[in-house]
């Protein structure tokens, strides 16, 4: 066997990356010329590179992925022609118009030389900017084009354990660009902080070491309440099968 096919055992290197969406109105001219003219929206979902060029308006992407991605597959609503799209090179993304919001799944599929399984996450194509209380959920299209792009964007770490030295090498060639450590745009939206406006009503979102923090954290909570809810379930069921068992020992007892 090669030495590049050998795995270098104990060793964790992860990427980071973020999937979402940018979503805008479409103004009257170009809905007229759509051949759907219910469609009231443009939207774009991608898989980037979790850090964003400075003075960029595009939410990640200062860096290739390609070295470590080889596909990305993009799962849409039935409705759309040719709902799967495949797409095999930089940008690794699809935009399309519509009317309504749907989940869409998102296969990575990562070079040969890492010998790792696809990837599948979810996201929820975002297109209505998050209401305040008060306010309608679906805003008229003249005040949502007013309030500029929604954005939807989840940040998340590819983690290769043990990696061959093959691929080792070539992610050690392409470091990822390093998260500012304070954001310098709007934090982006998440699903842990709805009341949030910032993704939608303050330009355009930005990851920050911070806001990797506040990830951790946030999955690290959501790690505690799970086992919590799961220990409490377990002693409430250790409950209830003594309690069957008290019963099936007193119907025996009557019988």
């Amino acid at each position: 066997m090669s030495s590049d096919r050998v795995r270098v055992r104990g060793l964790t290197i992860f990427r980071p990356i973020i999937y979402g969406n940018t979503a805008t109105v479409l103004a009257e001219k170009e809905r007229q010329t759509l051949p759907h003219a219910d469609h009231t929206h443009k939207w774009t979902v991608a898989v980037r590179s979790a850090a964003s060029a400075p003075g960029s308006d595009i939410v990640g992407g200062a860096d290739d992925i390609a070295h470590f991605i080889k596909r990305v597959s993009f799962k849409l609503h039935d409705t759309y022609p040719n709902p799967s799209r495949n797409i095999d090179k930089p940008p690794f993304e699809v935009s399309e118009t519509g009317w309504g919001e749907f989940e869409i799944q998102i296969r990575i599929t990562f070079v040969a030389e890492s010998g790792e399984k696809a990837m599948t996450l979810y996201h929820h194509l975002k297109l209505h900017p998050w209401a305040a209380a008060g306010e309608p959920e679906i805003p008229p299209l003249n005040v949502a084009i007013k309030m500029g792009p929604v954005h939807s964007w989840q940040y998340d770490e590819v983690v290769f354990n043990d990696p061959f030295q093959n691929f080792l090498n070539i992610l050690t060639a392409h470091p990822p660009t390093p998260l500012p450590k304070v954001r310098r745009k709007p934090v982006p939206f998440h699903l842990a902080n709805p009341n949030s406006l910032e993704a939608s009503r303050g330009g355009v979102p930005e990851f920050s070491q911070a806001m990797e923090k506040e990830e951790l954290e946030r999955v690290e909570e959501a790690r505690k309440a799970v086992v919590a809810e799961t220990d409490k379930w377990r002693n409430t069921l250790i409950e209830k099968e003594k309690e069957l068992s008290e019963l099936q020992k007193l119907v025996a007892n009557q019988s």
